[in-house]
């Protein structure tokens, strides 16, 4: 793993970029962009943004490299997503979730090497080496309730996946859900999953799926859940495996959720691992150190290092961190304890309230690392 921030003083604009690079030429990048302030008008931060991208794309360690998909952290979604480009086979996300540096957008983007990437039904298709990685984001309705958008949803995304031979039990490997509003309206949305889940097979007794479930608005002002989605055609069922990290963390179908705590998928030269939406809370399912910023930042690290150490991993090989904050007075000591901790990896701090209001703090991740198993390399 390699790190390396990029600076463009002449558009104060950053990029933090980790470099996977693989021994069969199917590297994996990740890199998240950032833009100062500068008191500057939305138009402005955009145009540097799409400076910075087109910058990033022209340095050598990015030659040949195929953008998989965008996500970009917005202040004020409505507005602004008209005025952006919707181009490109790459899937894109936009969602209301400020970035608390004080810019408009942030940008998360994840590219690949060696890889054909086209778009089919409307998902984004990568295929190497006999495997097919179906990319699917920004998905949401306008009509009904937090539970109807996302029962269509779910349903839709069912549809999708059977144009590839697919489903939501046996290929799904990761979900995103986005809630408006999420102290009110995410209890629809469980509701809705758990109902969609036991239909498709998945339920307790077998397995869920790695997710994040959190506060963010999409555009569309009726649209009251967002989803996105990745899924994977031509593994065996034995390369996936969940994480639990029973000492630290309970079963989510204990407090009536569904999702898995985390995933790691093995190819043959090295592991992917899935971490969810991960908060500071204990094994039997209760918030730890309510009203501590400081101490439930710290447990939360603590969940997930234990749910990459299961995966065979650490921090070290983490390639990209999305942090979620409920309070934005908290950024200040969150923003100097990330940036102590992670010196290196990329990272962006959102506004996105977590879906218990006594959670402060939330953060999701992926992490790669180089092995040598029976499988078909990645």
């Amino acid at each position: 793993m390699e790190f390396e921030r990029i600076k463009w003083n002449d558009i104060d604009a950053c990029a933090e970029v980790t470099y996977f690079n693989a021994d069969n030429g199917a590297d994996e990048i990740h890199a998240i962009i950032h833009i100062a302030p500068n008191d500057d008008t939305f138009q402005r931060q955009l145009e540097r943004m799409y400076m910075a991208e087109d910058l990033l794309a022209s340095t050598p360690a990015l030659a040949n490299a195929n953008i998989i998909f965008k996500r970009y952290f917005l202040s004020d979604a409505t507005n602004q997503v008209p005025l952006m480009k919707k181009d490109g086979d790459f899937s894109t996300s936009f969602i209301q979730q400020p970035p608390l540096d004080g810019s408009k957008i942030a940008l998360w983007i994840y590219y690949q090497k060696e890889t054909k990437v086209h778009n089919q039904q409307s998902m984004t298709v990568v295929d190497h080496n006999g495997y097919r990685h179906l990319w699917k984001m920004g998905m949401h309705e306008h009509k009904g309730d937090s539970a109807w958008q996302t029962e269509c949803l779910l349903i839709n995304y069912e549809e999708m996946l059977q144009h590839f031979g697919a489903t939501l039990a046996d290929n799904c490997i990761r979900t995103w859900f986005y809630v408006r509003d999420v102290d009110t309206q995410y209890a629809g949305m469980v509701k809705a999953r758990k109902e969609n889940f036991i239909e498709q097979g998945l339920t307790e007794k077998n397995h869920y799926i790695a997710s994040t479930g959190i506060g963010g608005s999409p555009e569309d002002t009726k649209a009251l859940v967002q989803l996105g989605a990745y899924a994977l055609v031509g593994f065996e069922p034995e390369q996936q495996r969940y994480l639990y990290a029973p000492t630290h963390l309970n079963p989510t179908y204990e407090y009536g959720v569904t999702f898995e705590r985390g995933t790691l998928l093995e190819y043959g030269d090295r592991g992917h691992i899935f971490i969810s939406g991960t908060a500071s809370i204990n094994n039997k399912g209760e918030v730890m150190h309510i009203g501590n910023i400081v101490k439930q930042t710290e447990r939360m690290w603590e969940n997930v290092e234990v749910l990459l150490k299961e995966g065979g991993m650490g921090f070290d090989d983490v390639m990209q961190i999305i942090v979620y904050l409920r309070d934005t007075a908290d950024y200040s000591v969150v923003s100097k304890m990330f940036a102590e901790k992670f010196p290196q990896t990329p990272y962006v701090i959102t506004l996105a309230p977590v879906c218990r209001p006594t959670w402060l703090i939330e953060m999701e991740c992926i992490a790669v690392d180089k092995r040598k198993t029976k499988y078909k390399d990645f």
